[in-house]
C-alpha cells in the first residue's frame, strides 16, 4: 500500500491525496507564547472532487487560484497537532457566485476538518466543555462555531419536525435585558425540535410556517403556560389541538398568591418567623422540624394564612390525582377559594376559572411542560458556563446537539 494512501486513511480517509508531510514550529498566541512542533500534511482533492462549488457541490468553471494555500486543523497524531494544507482556488458558481472551491475534508467556511469537528461536537455532547477545550486545545468560542456548523449540517439532512403530534411550547430568558428564546419539544421522543430567539406571536408563527399546514393538522396536544400569545397562535394554526395548561405554572400562581397572604397577614400581626415562608411553600413530607413547628403555630394564630396553605395543597392534589377525581377536586377548590374571603385567592379563582377548560385537558391527558423545563435548565447551564454559547444561534445549536438528537457519531466508530 502506498504511503500517501496510508496517511489519507489515518487522517480520515476523505477523497484526498497526501503529497508531502513536514514538521514545522508553531508559536501560540497566548499571553505567554509557547512554541511547539506540528505536523503539516500537504494534500489535494482527488480528481472527482475538484472544481466544485463548496455550497452546492456542483461542477463549476474555475475563477482563479485564490489568494494562497490554506490550512485546516485535523485530529492530533498522537500528542502532536496536525494540519492539512492545500491550495484554495475559487470557482464561478451559477447559483452562489464566486466561492472557494469545495474540499472533501472540511465543511464550507470551516478551518477544521470533518473528523475534527465531528469529534468536537461529540465531545461537547458527552463531556464537560472544560475537558473538551483542554483535550482538543481550542477555545470555547471555537467550540461554539464548530457546534453551530455541525448542527446546521445535521438539520439539512434530518427533519426534526416529522411526525409531531404532542408538543410542548415554552420560553426562556437567556440573557439580561428581556432576551428570550422560544423552545418546542416533542413529548413522544423527548427531544428539542425547534428553537428561535423571541417570544411573541411572530416567533411561534415562524414555527408553524416551517411545520406547514399539513403537519400542523396532525398535532393533537400542545402543553404550555398561560401565555395568551401561545394560545392565540395555536388556536389559529392548529385548531384541532388540545391546549393543556402546565400544572407547574398553575401551582406557581398559587404560591405567588400564598406569599402575598403570608406577607400581608404577618406584617399586620407584627410577627416575624424566618421559617414561615418555606413552611407554607414546601411539600408537607419535606418539612424540617422547625418548619413543622412554624406551620403548627400558623394554624393556631393565623387562620387566614393556614386556609391559604390548605388551598395551595388541595390545588396540588388536583394535579396529582388527575382524571375524574381531579375534576371533582378542582370544582370543590374553585368553590372554596371563591368563598374564602381571602382577596388573593378570590382573584386566583377567577383566573383559574378562565383557564378551566385548558386545565381540564391537562387532567384528562396528563400532559405537562416538564420536558420543556428540563431543556430550559440545560440552556441556563450553558449560558452560565461558556462565554461562546451566549449568542442565540450558538446556544440553540448546542441545545439541538445535546437534546435534539443531532449529535454526530464519533468518527471511526459506529453510531
Amino acid at each position: 500500500m502506498r504511503n500517501s494512501r496510508v496517511f489519507a486513511r489515518a487522517l480520515g480517509g476523505q477523497d484526498m491525496v497526501v503529497e508531502d508531510v513536514s514538521i514545522e514550529v508553531e508559536t501560540s498566541r497566548a499571553k505567554t507564547p509557547v512554541s511547539s512542533e506540528v505536523l503539516v500534511f500537504s494534500v489535494r482533492p482527488k480528481a472527482s472532487q475538484t472544481s466544485r462549488c463548496s455550497r452546492c457541490r456542483r461542477r463549476c468553471p474555475g475563477y482563479d487560484g485564490g489568494e494562497s494555500s490554506r490550512r485546516w486543523r485535523t485530529l492530533d497524531v498522537g500528542a502532536t497537532k496536525a494540519y492539512l494544507q492545500a491550495a484554495a482556488p475559487r470557482v464561478q458558481c451559477s447559483e452562489h457566485g464566486v466561492v472557494v472551491a469545495h474540499v472533501p475534508w472540511a465543511r464550507a467556511g470551516a478551518r477544521h476538518t470533518w473528523a475534527f469537528e465531528d469529534t468536537c461536537a461529540w465531545l461537547a455532547a458527552h463531556t464537560a466543555l472544560s475537558v473538551l477545550t483542554v483535550l482538543l486545545r481550542i477555545a470555547w468560542r471555537t467550540v461554539a462555531a464548530i457546534v453551530t456548523r455541525v448542527v446546521a449540517d445535521g438539520r439539512d439532512t434530518n427533519d426534526l419536525l416529522v411526525g409531531l403530534t404532542r408538543i410542548g411550547i415554552d420560553e426562556i430568558s437567556y440573557r439580561k435585558g428581556h432576551r428570550y428564546l422560544t423552545v418546542i419539544v416533542d413529548h413522544t421522543t423527548g427531544r428539542l425540535v425547534w428553537a428561535r430567539e423571541g417570544r411573541n406571536q411572530d416567533t411561534l408563527g415562524a414555527f408553524f410556517d416551517q411545520l406547514g399546514t399539513q403537519r400542523a393538522a396532525q398535532l393533537s396536544h400542545v402543553s404550555c403556560d398561560g401565555a395568551e400569545w401561545i394560545h392565540a397562535v395555536v388556536r389559529a394554526r392548529a385548531p384541532q389541538a388540545l391546549i393543556c395548561l402546565d400544572p407547574f405554572h398553575v401551582v406557581a400562581w398559587t404560591l405567588k398568591a400564598l406569599d402575598k397572604v403570608r406577607a400581608r397577614t404577618m406584617t399586620k400581626a407584627g410577627v416575624r418567623d424566618r421559617h414561615a415562608m418555606w413552611a407554607t411553600r414546601k411539600n408537607p413530607a419535606d418539612l424540617t422540624g422547625e418548619q413543622r413547628s412554624s406551620l403548627a403555630a400558623i394554624a393556631d394564630t393565623n387562620r387566614a394564612l393556614y386556609r391559604a396553605y390548605l388551598l395551595k395543597e388541595q390545588l396540588r392534589e388536583v394535579f396529582r390525582v388527575k382524571g375524574r377525581a381531579g375534576h371533582q377536586l378542582l370544582a370543590g377548590w374553585l368553590s372554596w377559594a371563591s368563598h374564602s374571603r381571602i382577596p388573593e385567592f378570590v382573584a386566583l379563582a377567577r383566573t383559574i376559572r378562565r383557564y378551566r377548560d385548558l386545565i381540564a385537558n391537562t387532567l384528562d391527558h396528563g400532559l405537562s411542560n416538564a420536558l420543556s423545563e428540563a431543556t430550559n435548565t440545560h440552556l441556563r447551564a450553558l449560558t452560565k458556563r461558556a462565554y461562546g454559547f451566549h449568542s442565540p444561534d450558538a446556544l440553540i445549536a448546542m441545545a439541538l446537539l445535546t437534546r435534539g438528537g443531532l449529535c454526530p457519531s464519533l468518527p471511526g466508530r459506529a453510531a
